[in-house]
C-alpha cells in the first residue's frame, strides 16, 4: 500500500510540475509586450532578455537574426504600440505559440510605418526562462482573411 501512496504523490508532483510550466495567456502577453517595449524604447539588453539569441524573424522586408532585429531598432521610431487580440496555445510543456494584432504610430527608415501588423510568436522555454524564438508580423489588409476571420 505504501508503494502505491508514493507513486501516487510522485505523480501528482509531476502533473503539478508540469501545470506550473505551462504559461498563462497572461503571462504570454506581457513577454510579448516586453519584447515590443525593448524594441521601442531600442534597448538591446532588455529585448535580448526575453528573445533567444539565435531567434528567426521573418518579415516582408526579409529574414532576421539577432544581429538585423536589434539594427532594426535603429531603423525604426516607434512612438506608440497597442497589442491586441492576443491569443496562444501550447501543446508542449516548453513551447507556446502566439498570435495577434499590433497597431504601430511610428517611422521606418524615416517614412510612415504606422499601420495594424498581424502577428506572431513562437516561445520556448530554455534555462527556466520563456525565450522568443520566432516572430513574424506582417501588415494587416483590409478585407483579406480566412472565412473564419471575417465571420469573427
Amino acid at each position: 500500500m505504501k508503494k502505491y501512496l508514493i507513486c501516487a504523490i510522485a505523480a501528482l508532483f509531476a502533473t503539478s510540475a508540469i501545470a506550473l510550466a505551462v504559461p498563462s495567456m497572461e503571462e504570454m502577453k506581457a513577454k510579448e509586450t516586453a519584447a515590443w517595449q525593448a524594441f521601442k524604447d531600442k534597448d538591446a539588453a532588455a529585448f535580448q532578455k526575453v528573445v533567444d539569441h539565435d531567434v528567426v524573424g521573418v518579415y516582408a522586408e526579409g529574414i532576421a537574426g539577432m544581429t538585423e532585429e536589434v539594427a532594426g531598432m535603429k531603423a525604426w521610431d516607434m512612438k506608440s504600440f497597442a497589442i491586441s487580440e492576443f491569443k496562444g496555445h501550447s501543446d508542449e510543456k516548453d513551447v507556446f505559440v502566439t498570435s495577434y494584432k499590433v497597431t504601430l504610430v511610428g517611422t521606418l527608415n524615416g517614412k510612415d510605418a504606422s499601420a495594424t501588423y498581424n502577428a506572431g510568436s513562437v516561445w520556448k522555454m530554455e534555462n527556466d526562462a520563456w525565450l522568443a524564438i520566432f516572430h513574424t508580423n506582417v501588415k494587416a489588409e483590409a478585407g483579406v482573411g480566412t472565412d473564419a476571420q471575417k465571420k469573427e
